[in-house]
């Protein structure tokens, strides 16, 4: 990615290719994302992600993975879901979460990778557009079924247009009886107030619970 490329906004972050760009891009986004994006793009989908959770029976402790400045957090507190832990790979991301004073705690981690959590920590992984091209790939599955508790409930979502491409068909299908109940509704990620070019963009939200 050049420094050109790094300008915060919605074309940027759909061209993200590697966890350096995310660092990068999401760096510079963090003090303004809530009002030059979530606000702008009338982005839908953590309020949609948290009421998919809380609808399922879904209970705390939770893990918000891919956190990013708390949207989704703090959809799921105002629900009465708690207590909940977020992690990104952006620290600054993490700084604006934080002010939001809906976690218990916020850890820097990168999901393609090991979290510093030891196993069968929550009974609930939530996600809001981490899972999408360029973000975090279908690999990251196992690593998070690793630190769900037997029944833990999962929702993620999953961009719609990388759900075969990218490999989370594949990928859930090769789970097997690791997990149960898999179901794939789909959603709007934005409302009619965002870039038009954008405003049919759905996502899938994979729903599960670990076996």
């Amino acid at each position: 990615m050049s420094d050109a490329d790094d300008d915060p906004g919605l074309d940027a972050a759909y061209a993200l290719k590697t966890p350096d760009d995310s660092r990068r891009l999401y760096a510079r986004w963090a003090g303004t994302y809530d009002d030059d994006f979530a606000g702008a793009q009338d982005y839908r989908l953590p309020d949609a992600v948290a009421r998919a959770y809380v609808a399922a029976g879904g209970e705390g402790p939770v893990l918000d993975v891919g956190a990013g400045t708390g949207l989704l957090g703090r959809y799921l507190a105002d629900a009465g879901i708690g207590p909940v832990d977020g992690t990104d790979i952006s620290p600054e991301m993490l700084a604006v979460a934080a002010g939001k004073r809906v976690y218990r705690r916020l850890f820097e981690g990168d999901v393609t990778g090991r979290l510093e959590v030891a196993d069968a920590t929550y009974a609930g992984v939530t996600s809001s557009g981490t899972f999408t091209c360029g973000h975090v790939g279908p690999e990251a599955i196992h690593e998070l079924l690793r630190l769900a508790a037997p029944g833990a409930l999962f929702v993620l979502s999953v961009n719609a247009a990388h759900w075969g491409p990218a490999g989370f068909a594949a990928t859930f299908a090769a789970l097997g009886d690791r997990i149960e109940g898999l179901e794939l509704p789909a959603v709007p990620i934005y409302g009619d107030g965002g870039d038009p070019a954008h405003r049919d963009d759905r996502a899938l939200l994979a729903t599960f619970r670990k076996a």
